[in-house]
């Protein structure tokens, strides 16, 4: 029989102010889509860059985010002052997130690699600096085990909008030409007016969240409280390895479904098709996590992803239809990967924040956001050099060597569904549910109880 848990009403925000905090995810989806799906092909096509080059650029972004997660995550802890330890810090990265996004989104003629690689380490930077503190901020928002996945589902559900536009705008005006004005410099102008505007209300609306920290505790020790807090050791590998699988359909997506598929104009309406979709499976998400566990739901959904992802090599040029119904299936299932795992790491905070003293959740969301980073630079950085070797080249179209198509579809579907398989193994049998999640609760919070 479970304990029982805190009462989820009294713990729960009021809609207005959920919705307040989660409004600044639409502008902020809007950068991560076109960072890691949509300037690959662009600077590798329109701008003129090669695979090799662009890959590269990227992979130095990605490398260069290992030295900023966890400097961020420290500051994000323990920079307190009257405007509060998460809005202060999140606040003035918004400037910074708006600017480099116009200058990587509309590149000058003769932009290289070294101007992707500058301005893509800015926009890094710069978003490292929001989205740490931003997760964080929604993690100490409830305690309850329930109210995080409501929490946690709205924010995922508006990044999927912000998903959406940031393909809509892209598409509408096209972005096949780096010369004048195009679709993602249209976008850039959006991320750049909005993104401080949303940030604000935020910061005004939503108050900072109560902190449940006993002392502070010394670097040595709460690395030793990290390595042992077994919970997070086995989400964050897991997450790591799922990001994998994700990121890597992500990043060749364009190509496949140009190249492999051939049907370069449907690009934009089966991504759109895809995240429309991810859009409706939040809901369904937080239901399931709801009703059988947050692991539970997730090993679920991952379950299901594998099985319809897996046939896609038996495809061939032209078979958009079946294509689409892949795309939407998957796509239904992607709330499940988005709204689910960040909702099980404030759980796991809190194994920390009960064994430790200090509520660090900072430092958490800093590996949660390298593993990202991580798992997405690998997805570039071994998915065009393979590509390269079994000599696959962009633009080919369906008329290129059969070898280089089959390895397009292998690494497209076959690899991820392999990752995604280990990321399985390790969450079904989570240990950390609503009845353990809820003594840890008892034991932070009894303090405060007096």
């Amino acid at each position: 029989m479970r304990a029982p848990l805190p009462t989820a009403s009294s713990d729960l925000p009021r809609l207005s102010r959920i919705i307040a905090y989660a409004l600044p995810a639409l502008p902020l989806a809007a950068l991560t889509l076109p960072l890691y799906i949509l300037l690959p092909a662009f600077y590798s096509g329109p701008v003129g860059l090669s695979l090799g080059a662009t890959g590269a650029a990227l992979l130095a972004v990605r490398l260069f985010d290992a030295f900023n997660d966890p400097f961020i995550g420290i500051v994000a802890d323990r920079w307190r002052g009257k405007f509060g330890r998460r809005r202060r810090l999140f606040a003035l990265a918004l400037p910074i997130c708006a600017l480099a996004a116009f200058m990587l989104f509309w590149p000058p003629e003769g932009a290289g690699p070294l101007y992707l690689a500058g301005w893509g380490m800015a926009l890094s930077l710069g978003y490292t600096a929001a989205i740490i503190p931003f997760y964080a901020w929604g993690a100490e928002m409830a305690g309850d085990y329930g109210a995080r996945s409501t929490i946690t589902g709205w924010r995922e559900g508006l990044t999927l909008t912000g998903t959406l536009i940031a393909i809509a705008l892209p598409f509408s005006l096209g972005f096949d030409d780096a010369a004048g004005f195009h679709g993602l410099a249209l976008l850039g102008l959006i991320i750049a007016a909005t993104l401080p505007v949303f940030g604000a209300v935020a910061v005004v609306a939503v108050p900072e969240p109560a902190e449940h920290t006993k002392a502070p505790v010394g670097w040595r020790e709460g690395l030793r409280h990290l390595r042992e807090n077994g919970p997070f050791l086995r989400l964050i590998v897991a997450f790591f390895v799922n990001g994998l699988a994700n990121g890597i359909p992500a990043t060749l997506f364009l190509f496949f479904v140009g190249d492999y598929l051939g049907a370069t104009d449907l690009q934009g309406p089966l991504l759109f098709l895809y995240f429309a979709c991810g859009v409706a499976g939040v809901p369904l998400a937080a239901f399931a996590s709801k009703r059988i566990g947050k692991h539970r739901a997730w090993s679920l959904g991952m379950i299901a992803a594998c099985i319809i992802f897996a046939p896609v090599p038996l495809l061939s040029e032209g078979d958009i239809a079946a294509f689409a119904v892949i795309c939407a299936a998957t796509g239904l299932l992607v709330g499940f990967d988005l709204a689910i795992p960040p909702a099980i790491q404030a759980d796991v905070i809190d194994v920390d924040t009960a064994a430790s003293g200090e509520q660090r959740s900072g430092v958490y969301f800093a590996a949660w956001s390298l593993a990202t980073k991580l798992s997405l630079a690998l997805a570039v950085g071994l998915a065009f050099p393979v590509l390269g070797w079994f000599g696959f080249e962009t633009g080919g179209g369906p008329d290129q060597s059969a070898t280089a198509l089959t390895a397009l579809a292998v690494i497209y579907s076959l690899v991820p569904v392999g990752l995604k398989l280990g990321a399985i193994a390790l969450m079904w049998n989570f240990p950390l549910d609503a009845s353990e999640q809820g003594a840890l609760r008892r034991t932070i919070e009894a303090p405060a109880r007096g």
